[in-house]
């Protein structure tokens, strides 16, 4: 499975992440974060144009598919604001895209995609305005997905 987490700076999508993660862990699962900050580094790509986030968004899309089909669980947290990217990509392998967003002021909102499209069909909507972490990784957990 890969648990494809999308949205702005600032919603939560790498604190869903990375405590999913632990999860997984804890049920002897074996699985991989995924960042896009940690693969903009990994890849010295610091573009943050559409051309720069594209490439960024495929390497990413790519290292999941590659570790999905070695058999190990993918968590990956991306902005990737192109919904037709999310959507090929859903096609592609068992993906269940976590469209996470919030009303909260968290201090990200200068680093906002510009055009970011949220998903229409196909994702497990999650607001994290007012809610706990634990309560996210428990709708997560119970989602079904192909």
């Amino acid at each position: 499975m890969i648990y494809w987490f999308t949205g702005q700076p600032g919603s939560g999508k790498t604190t869903l992440a990375i405590t999913l993660k632990a999860a997984l862990q804890k049920a002897d699962r074996p699985v991989v974060h995924l960042d896009g900050e940690f693969l903009r580094e990994l890849m010295a790509n610091r573009d943050f144009s559409e051309t720069g986030r594209i490439r960024n968004i495929r390497a990413g899309q790519q290292l999941a598919m590659k570790l999905h089909d070695e058999g190990i669980v993918v968590v990956a947290s991306f902005v990737s604001p192109y919904r037709i990217m999310r959507e090929e990509f859903k096609k592609r392998s068992r993906v269940l895209e976590i469209y996470v967003h919030t009303t909260e002021v968290r201090g990200r909102e200068n680093h906002f995609a510009a055009g970011f499209e949220p998903p229409l069909q196909n994702f497990l909507d999650m607001d994290t305005t007012g809610i706990s972490v634990e309560a996210c990784i428990q709708k997560i957990l119970r989602a079904k997905h192909g």
